[in-house]
């Protein structure tokens, strides 16, 4: 019965992220929206802060955004299974896409329509990662002193050629002395919402 329940949760796990790698064009940014879609809206498996907080720790280790975030919140709603269930989850897309572009990638590319096409999306893409940025810093800045924090990572991002892991431990050190706001804990998978 056990295993059936597991297996059960990795399939769900999986079918999520796949929805959430298979319409994520643009990268770990642009994913945001959409995984605060499919996660806290329509599923309930997880709350806004807690999705917010794993997909701020994934920025801050190496590899890729989507990929981390999808291992951070598959193990925190089903343990090892559940991470790796979430990760072949939303990587399987885009392996499948970038295996078929790359068998016709020529032929893709020097034609004139397909050109304009990705024009396009890259532009849409754009779109994508400032509501993502914008609901980062609605979830984020949430007193005067994350404002300043948030202004000055960016007037040093924008303005300087400082290495981002220097950021990530300012911001870190200074959320330390500074209070949060509000108090949040996460949300139990297992009640409300969809079950896993």
């Amino acid at each position: 019965m056990r295993v059936k329940d597991d297996l059960r949760r990795g399939l769900s796990l999986f079918w999520a992220f796949f929805r959430v790698g298979a319409f994520t064009f643009g990268g770990g940014y642009a994913m945001l929206p959409l995984l605060e879609a499919e996660v806290v809206t329509a599923k309930g498996w997880a709350g806004r802060d807690e999705v917010m907080d794993d997909y701020a720790l994934a920025q801050s280790l190496p590899g890729v955004i989507a990929v981390n975030t999808s291992l951070l919140l598959g193990y925190r709603l089903a343990g090892v299974f559940g991470a790796v269930m979430a990760g072949l989850g939303v990587i399987l897309p885009s392996i499948l896409v970038i295996t078929g572009v790359a068998v016709f990638f020529a032929k893709f590319m020097e034609n004139p329509v397909v050109a304009r096409v990705f024009q396009g999306v890259r532009a849409g893409v754009v779109g994508l990662i400032f509501v993502a940025a914008l609901r980062f810093a609605k979830g984020s800045i949430l007193n005067v002193w994350h404002l300043l924090i948030a202004g000055i990572a960016l007037a040093v991002a924008t303005f300087t050629n400082l290495h981002i892991l220097v950021l990530l431990l300012f911001g870190g050190l200074a959320g330390w002395f500074i209070p949060r706001g509000t108090e949040h804990g996460y949300v139990d998978p297992t009640g409300g919402g969809d079950k896993l």
